[in-house]
């Protein structure tokens, strides 16, 4: 099953991939739009005098156009490549080959769990939906742990798509969460729990982009998230909060589980 096509709005700027070129302008193909045609006229083709379309567009050439006319109707789109920046151009390009790289990710995940044409349109779209693009949803899923199963997505096919996001995709962060179950039977009671908690945050002083917290759940049970530049970090920072804070309870008489959730 084909996924639903959706029609651009004007000023939505579209990766496209030029077909034909003549003397008035250029056809484009628009990217997820199957048997849509686009054209640019000569004058939105560059800024300036264009004395030749051929001289800036050539077919295959891939492009960045903005949708100055939306024709549905017609089945067509009146396209402006030089109304799109350089800024845009390379961030909108850069957008479509993450979505298109996420997508190859996702035909993977497909074949390990035996999904359907239809039902990888169906799981595709609602992480589209939940996260904002397919690749919002992986670049997440590689860098928490949690990401898939806080935004309500369930099954066995969410530790696929987790496996595969880490293998495929280096995020700006990774973030990690544990909890630390935390009871002290002495007198010392909730000042020798502070102790605990201080010198677990203090175990990642002096690791470059790790940052590590512990906020109350409810007593025993405290959370830890920890953030850092990769897996390898945020779990050595894990291990030393543990650690740190077992260390510390060596010295009251008390409970402690360690636990990564």
């Amino acid at each position: 099953m084909a996924r639903k096509q959706v029609w651009p709005e004007e000023g939505d700027l579209l990766v496209c991939v030029v077909k034909s070129v003549s003397d008035k302008g250029a056809y484009l193909e628009i990217d997820g739009l199957d048997g849509v045609e686009g054209f640019v006229f000569i004058g939105e083709v560059a800024a300036g005098w264009v004395k030749s379309v051929r001289s800036h567009l050539r077919e295959g050439q891939r492009v960045v156009a903005r949708a100055i006319g939306v024709k549905q109707d017609r089945g067509r789109v009146d396209l402006s490549i030089k109304s799109v920046s350089e800024e845009r151009r390379r961030d909108t390009m850069q957008f479509w080959k993450n979505e298109q790289r996420a997508g190859q990710i996702m035909r993977v995940a497909a074949e390990r769990v035996q999904w359907s044409e239809e039902e990888l349109d169906s799981n595709s779209d609602r992480l589209v939906e939940a996260f904002g693009s397919l690749y919002g949803a992986l670049e997440e899923a590689a860098s928490d742990t949690q990401a898939l199963s806080v935004a309500g997505f369930e099954g066995d096919w969410t530790a696929t798509v987790q496996e595969l996001a880490v293998e495929n995709i280096v995020p700006e962060s990774v973030k990690l969460k544990g909890s630390l179950h935390v009871e002290i039977w002495s007198s010392e009671g909730v000042e020798a729990i502070m102790q605990v908690l201080t010198k677990a945050e203090e175990s990642v002083k002096g690791m470059e982009g790790v940052k590590l917290s512990c906020h109350y759940d409810g007593a025993p049970n405290y959370r830890v998230e920890i953030e850092g530049p990769d897996y390898e970090s945020a779990e050595y920072a894990w291990e030393s909060c543990i650690n740190a804070a077992k260390n510390e309870m060596s010295d009251f008489n008390g409970k402690f589980v360690a636990e990564r959730v």
